[in-house]
């Protein structure tokens, strides 16, 4: 969501907080348009990140609610090497989108970002994302890292302006999240007041019921 996280992808390099880089596609330049989009379904967090360590963000296109996300008008050669880089692959090599733009799904694999998702339209295009072949209900979930949190919610506020508050209420409830990060602390990732700095991490509730769900 965040144009720093996407400009990564598309140039190469290594966001601020992430343990890995990507190489960057074959066609780094910028996106032709960027536009901010409210999806149909579910953002959670699950698995164990690599990169930024805690849970992944998925995306449940069944799952119930409005996701914000950004568009971003990329070619098929951009879009391809960015899914190819999120499994940790060597772009170069082109996807045949023929079933994801005919039936809305298309898998490529069983990995983690190997499932092709027509999420919506956007004047006339169609809004395309990957995302893993399960759903959000059928997986431990994981909470996931500041450094990743910060990101996202830097992401959400650049691309909708929404305020801080509303980013971390918005956060604080996505299953992964939610009990596991509270509102107070996910808001004071991004803004200069409250938390004098980042928490170490999200505070488990007491009992058996904070036991955290490692996958």
């Amino acid at each position: 969501m965040h144009l720093d996280r996407l400009t990564a992808y598309l140039e190469g390099g290594r966001p601020p907080g992430a343990r890995l880089g990507h190489p960057g596609c074959r066609d780094p330049r910028p996106p032709a348009r960027a536009e901010p989009v409210m999806l149909p379904g579910l953002l959670y967090f699950a698995t164990e990140s690599l990169t930024w360590t805690g849970g992944r963000a998925f995306y449940d296109p069944d799952g119930d609610g409005r996701l914000p996300a950004r568009a971003y008008l990329l070619t098929l050669g951009q879009f391809s090497d960015i899914a190819a880089q999120e499994m940790l692959r060597r772009p170069g090599k082109d996807l045949d989108l023929t079933d994801v733009l005919h039936r809305g799904r298309a898998a490529l694999g069983s990995g983690r970002y190997e499932t092709l998702v027509r999420a919506d339209h956007l004047d006339g295009s169609p809004v395309l994302t990957f995302t893993a072949p399960w759903r959000s209900t059928d997986v431990p979930l994981n909470a996931p890292s500041a450094a990743y949190l910060r990101h996202i919610a830097a992401g959400i506020i650049a691309a909708h302006h929404w305020s801080a508050r509303r980013t971390a209420e918005y956060l604080a409830g996505c299953p992964g999240a939610a009990g596991r990060w509270p509102v107070a602390e996910i808001e004071a990732l991004v803004t200069e007041s409250g938390s004098p700095g980042p928490p170490a991490g999200p505070k488990a509730p007491e009992g058996p019921a904070g036991r955290r769900r490692n996958r």
